[in-house]
């Protein structure tokens, strides 16, 4: 074997060669972060939830989300410039905290991702049909159990769209993700400017509560926390662009500048549109704007014809966002894949010849996400239950980083590099990282919370169903652990198709930095 390149000696101190193509340039890198973070998804798809329960004032939950994930996103910058590695959370969790909890955090990461797929593909529902009433293929679209079920149908086409542009290989799906990206990015400015121009109430309409916090005793804080889930859904996923860095050139210096420029690019576009959204907002109790959110403002105030070719916009957002999102979960996997720390571990880190990606992974990933709203095809409540499931898995995830890397910190054993060219926060890092553990636990904690709004809004009502959050989380959290502990970690190793030759691991293990 040859000896290693400056981008794979890292990688050798995890104990890996490299089996994938390093084809991705910094735009690439970048897409994928803005992709998955997908501002015109995110923003459009939950509007009509975060209006609802906090009314226009909701809108300030965006930057209070931003600057808690801003918080995150430089740790993970710090993380990235040091690590650009294929599943980034599993394999930072690892090496800050130790195969256990590496494990973990990559087995909630991977369902989280999975979870976040279906949940994103069901944002089709709130668009195409408003596009053309031929999308609605079940009913006519007044009653909830059966835009359930075309949600469902329409989530399914794109599913099985993205399984199959990733299972073909990571070049063709930068192509599309970076045409997609330049879309969205486009039709974002031109919609600011849009929605600017037919503004119908001033900028102290984001000041309005439209008497939401009635329904919680006149605390409108108790309302914001549940209004704000809508922002907290669009600002996670940055990490990505590291977890492609074994596909980039020169991701040390492109990761860290791609997870932070799509996350800053994201809050200022979306904030954007958000601020000019309800200014644009003719009649705040119009029962369309409580169902549809955005999508019906821009045909209520732009007109039908403008209206939707912003939605033809959105459209693309939202496919590009599940490709990004299909993407990342098949790092995830792959990269536990190739520990053996899943079953089937050698058919799952198989990486094909011809397409030069893991192409099992992206199968598999696609027949669980379909399965997974299958089962949930005749609930009204698929929209936020499964959304807000997905949001918690993530803050988790994340959280199972930033914990090792503060304890890391705090016994000194992360030393902060001054390799030109690195990403580091310096004196910053430890303010900055307990101030990312503190924000994520709290988000953690609001978005788990068993209020029976969000998990259990529409009858039938049970109790299990409005503790399905903390339910699910821990039965995934223990019994997936349990999996592990008893059967799974007694067969973990790097697979013998993927190790590092001792050379190179010798010789990366002298410039550890952790």
């Amino acid at each position: 074997m040859s000896a290693p390149t400056n981008h794979d000696a890292e990688l050798n101190e995890f104990g890996y060669t490299n089996k994938l193509k390093r084809s991705l340039g910094g735009f690439h890198t970048f897409a994928a972060g803005i992709s998955y973070i997908s501002v015109l998804t995110g923003a459009f798809q939950l509007s009509y939830f975060g209006i609802g329960f906090g009314g226009p004032a909701y809108v300030w939950s965006w930057p209070i989300v931003f600057l808690g994930q801003l918080l995150v996103a430089l740790s993970f910058a710090e993380l990235a410039s040091r690590y650009p590695i294929a599943g980034s959370i599993y394999n930072w969790a690892k090496k800050l905290g130790g195969p256990h909890v590496g494990w973990l955090a990559g087995w909630m990461m991977l369902l989280a991702s999975i979870v976040s797929i279906s949940a994103t593909a069901l944002a089709y529902q709130n668009t195409l049909p408003q596009i053309w009433a031929g999308f609605q293929l079940v009913g006519d679209g007044s009653d909830a159990t059966d835009s359930a079920v075309n949600a469902v149908l329409l989530a399914l086409v794109l599913i099985l769209f993205t399984t199959l542009v990733n299972a073909y290989g990571v070049k063709l799906m930068a192509q599309i993700n970076s045409t997609g990206v330049f879309i969205e990015l486009a039709a974002a400015v031109l919609l600011i400017i849009a929605l600017a121009l037919v503004v119908v109430n001033p900028p102290t309409v984001i000041l309005d509560t439209n008497g939401t916090e009635a329904a919680y005793g006149g605390s409108y804080l108790s309302a914001f926390l549940v209004a704000g889930i809508a922002s907290s859904y669009v600002m996670y996923g940055f990490d990505t662009a590291a977890s492609l860095g074994e596909e980039s050139i020169d991701p040390h210096k492109n990761a860290p500048r791609a997870i932070l420029r799509a996350l800053i690019a994201s809050f200022v576009l979306g904030g954007l549109i958000l601020l000019f959204g309800m200014m644009a907002t003719r009649d705040f109790s119009a029962p369309e704007l409580a169902e549809s959110g955005l999508q019906f403002v821009l045909s209520d105030a732009l007109g039908p014809f403008v209206g939707r070719l912003f939605l033809l916009a959105i459209f693309v957002a939202i496919t590009v966002c599940v490709l990004a999102v299909h993407t990342a979960a098949i790092r995830i996997m792959f990269a536990m894949a190739r520990d053996n720390a899943l079953p089937a571990g050698k058919l799952l880190a198989r990486v094909s010849p011809r397409f030069q990606t893991p192409v099992a992974p992206a199968v598999f990933i696609g027949v669980v996400a379909v399965v997974l709203l299958l089962v949930n095809i005749g609930q009204p409540q698929i929209f936020t239950a499964i959304t807000s499931l997905a949001i918690i898995l993530i803050y988790i995830s994340y959280l199972l980083v930033t914990v090792p890397m503060l304890v890391a910190r705090l016994r000194g054993k992360w030393k902060s590099t001054k390799e030109e060219g690195r990403f580091s926060l310096g004196k910053l890092g430890l303010p900055i990282n307990v101030l990312a553990v503190l924000w994520g636990l709290g988000m953690s904690i609001n978005l788990a919370w068993p209020r029976k709004d969000v998990y259990n809004a529409e009858p039938p009502y049970h109790w299990y169903l409005q503790y399905s959050s903390v339910l699910f989380v821990g039965i995934a959290a223990v019994g997936g652990f349990a999996y592990y502990w008893f059967i799974q970690r007694h067969k973990v190793g790097v697979l013998a198709d993927h190790a590092a030759s001792e050379k190179d691991a010798e010789g990366s293990e002298k410039t550890s930095l952790v």
